[in-house]
């Protein structure tokens, strides 16, 4: 394979360049994928990166995730960070863990979807390129599923035993990061234990700590297959346990989130037909509070609760020159939340109360030759019904709490939506070296549950995390954009780059709006409720707008003279209302990470750049603040000590500059040095280290 191609080198170079290698097929299409233990098949429109010699900048996959082109990492907490990709985060993306999706437990998105995938039991994020595809399910923007190690089957009848193991540390906030797997396998069955614990402190930077920034997590768990003449049944339990951790951008922190997953797959070709099902469930309960990571003057508790329940089943078979597959999907999502002065446990109002969103979705996608392109063609439809429950409140809940819990009750407490999506991805490879890309798209969303049913005045946001007070609306319309994107991936022995432009054109954009006309006049019972979370705060109201996304995305590298190479990666947003001449909150400022590598025979040293630019396209509505450029300068090395052995060291931000991501939050904590109201800073100077073995 071409040196620069090579999957066992492609991080070493620098762990934000996924790279493409020689066209063998035309499936999957045109997606990035992430490889966690170094090790993967290429295809024509798959890339490779390799994580193991990046910089260890925290225990969060996120961060890995955010060194590829478009894609950047809202940062809410160690324990809570999401992934923005192309501007679009939160329930936009279509986001798996293991190929499953399912809800999380807060209505912060404190256990947002990726939290659910610690990065020592992670083999491979696979990331949807531009748009997902519609059996992946439903979802407006692109995706990612976060693939979980596993004893794979052996190849004979005797067992054979295995593990991937990674232990690594870093000094900026004394943390520890370990996990893995062991387990065994012959031709016919595999099984294997699965488990990691990670935990740090308040992480440092120039100035002191960033306080309430703490963070511990333990998950363990079982993966089992077996084949027999009926079919391949395969079984996964997992059990994840969150403990104390610090949301600094949130009123609250994480007190403990309690998840268990279990799903059952089944497989079998019949003849040429591939018949796949799977169903599975999901309990996720997570407490947060107001005083225990932080000082508090009202002690708060909010304990919420959502079960997932999931079924799927399809059929893959030849069909007009190429492989067709129909499916069908349901899914069912309770959610309850309740709010409550542990020293008073009578004042007590549940403001989400038994909340159950019903999805029922089909879908066909077809992938083959499409004239000169080869191609993947997709429909889906997706039917949604919602609806909310009773509200419940203490004796000694407020008068203005009462009130509004009774208007909810009284109004119709239900929401429904039909979702129409169809995607066409086309790809050309023109000749050895080079690929045309283009996809065109109608993706659409339906209202986050907190968009539809949100009556009590809060500031849980899906993790917006922008200090305003939220109220849902029962009547809004789901999203629906259209989209287009088009690049090529050029190749040869010596360089690659990897270009792509996109537009996407949203009606019925979701956002916070002013709740009235008069914005900052208390003269309704939701503004003076809402007037009790501070001054600052303006009182929203999830609206449908129109907005429209352009951005530019690439990464880009060349072998040098010597044992070097250059690698880099350039990432460009834009997000503007089309309603009123007004930014989108949120978006990530134009960065470019680059590196240099020097190769040895099984080690390497690389030193890297990133730059990014100021933001100042800021929302007004959501009186979001802009943010300063920044630049960092990082130096990690890496080395095959055998075939079983590799360990990797570096520093990261090598000055100890004071960086604000925009990205961050505000924020909330008093604990620490970081003053609040401020953007949250990047960690400062620290070092790291890393050891993974395998066998």
């Amino acid at each position: 394979m071409k040196r620069i191609l090579s999957a066992g080198t492609a991080l070493i170079a620098l762990a934000t360049c996924p790279l493409l290698a020689a066209a063998e097929t035309p499936d999957p299409a045109l997606q990035d994928v992430i490889i966690v233990t170094g090790h993967r098949t290429t295809t024509a429109t798959d890339a490779a990166l390799l994580p193991e010699a990046a910089p260890m900048d925290g225990m969060d996959i996120t961060r890995l995730i955010a060194r590829t082109p478009g894609a950047a990492r809202i940062g809410n907490g160690e324990m809570s960070g999401q992934m923005q990709y192309r501007g679009l985060f939160g329930p936009r993306l279509n986001l798996r863990i293991d190929g499953h999706s399912f809800a999380s437990g807060g209505p912060n998105l404190m256990d947002p979807a990726l939290h659910y995938a610690p990065t020592p039991l992670v083999a491979a994020v696979h990331i949807d390129r531009g748009i997902s595809p519609v059996s992946e399910g439903p979802g407006i923007g692109g995706g990612a599923d976060a693939v979980f190690k596993k004893t794979d089957y052996a190849n004979s009848s005797e067992a054979t035993l295995g593990y991937d193991l990674t232990i690594g540390g870093r000094t900026v906030n004394d943390s520890l990061s370990t996990g893995g797997i062991i387990g065994a396998s012959t031709d016919t069955w595999r099984a294997n234990l699965l488990g990691a614990y990670e935990e740090g402190g308040d992480t440092a930077y120039k100035d002191g700590t960033i306080g309430g920034s703490e963070f511990q997590r333990s998950i363990q768990g079982l993966s089992t297959g077996l084949r027999t003449d009926l079919g391949e049944f395969s079984l996964d339990w997992r059990r994840h346990n969150t403990g104390f951790s610090g949301n600094p951008p949130f009123g609250m922190d994480i007190r403990f989130v309690d998840t268990d997953v279990v799903k059952a797959s089944y497989e079998k070709s019949f003849g040429d037909v591939l018949i796949e099902a799977s169903a599975s469930y999901t309990d996720a309960a997570h407490g947060m509070n107001t005083y225990d990571l932080r000082p508090a003057m009202m002690r708060r508790e909010a304990l919420a609760y959502a079960i997932t329940r999931k079924a799927d089943i399809s059929a893959t078979f030849p069909a007009f020159g190429g492989s067709l597959q129909l499916g069908a999907d349901t899914a069912e999502e309770d959610h309850n939340i309740h709010v409550v002065e542990p020293e008073n446990l009578d004042n007590y109002i549940y403001s989400l109360p038994d909340i159950v969103i019903d999805r029922y979705g089909a879908f066909a996608e077809w992938t083959g030759t499409l004239g000169a392109f080869n191609a993947e063609l997709g429909l889906r439809v997706d039917e949604y019904d919602g609806k909310g429950g009773t509200a419940t409140f203490g004796e000694d809940a407020s008068m203005g709490q009462k009130m509004l819990a009774a208007s909810y009750n009284a109004s119709d407490r239900r929401a429904d939506a039909t979702t129409v999506d169809a995607a066409a991805r086309l790809w050309r490879p023109i000749t050895d070296d080079l690929t045309w890309r283009v996809t065109l798209a109608r993706k659409s969303r339906a209202p986050f549950y907190l968009e539809w049913f949100q009556w009590l005045p809060s500031g849980s946001s899906a993790g917006l995390a922008d200090g305003n007070i939220y109220l849902g609306d029962p009547s809004l319309d789901p999203e629906v954009a259209l989209i287009a994107e088009t690049g090529f991936d050029y190749v040869t022995e010596n360089a690659y780059i990897r270009p792509t432009v996109y537009i996407r054109q949203i009606d019925d954009f979701i956002q916070g709006t002013p709740f009235d006309d008069t914005p900052g006049v208390a003269d309704s019972l939701e503004e003076m409720m809402a007037s009790m979370h501070g001054s600052s705060a303006a009182l929203l109201r999830f609206t449908n707008v129109d907005a429209r996304l352009i951005g530019f995305d690439l990464d880009a590298g060349m072998n040098l003279p010597g044992p070097l190479r250059a690698d880099a990666v350039l990432s460009y947003v834009r997000g503007e209302r089309r309603d009123l001449d007004e930014d989108l909150y949120r978006m990530a400022p134009p960065s470019l990470t680059a590196g240099l590598t020097w190769e040895g025979q099984d080690w390497s040293a690389t030193f890297e750049t990133r730059a990014v630019a100021e933001q100042d396209k800021v929302s007004q509505t959501l009186q979001e603040a802009g943010t300063p450029g920044h630049v960092t300068l990082s130096l990690y090395g890496d080395w095959q000590v055998n075939d079983g052995v590799r360990l990797s060291a570096g520093v990261e931000n090598l000055l100890d500059q004071i960086t604000r991501d925009h990205l961050s939050g505000y924020n909330r904590n008093a604990y620490g040095d970081v003053a609040i109201g401020t953007r949250l800073p990047g960690s400062g100077r620290g070092a790291f280290v890393r050891l993974s073995l395998v066998g």
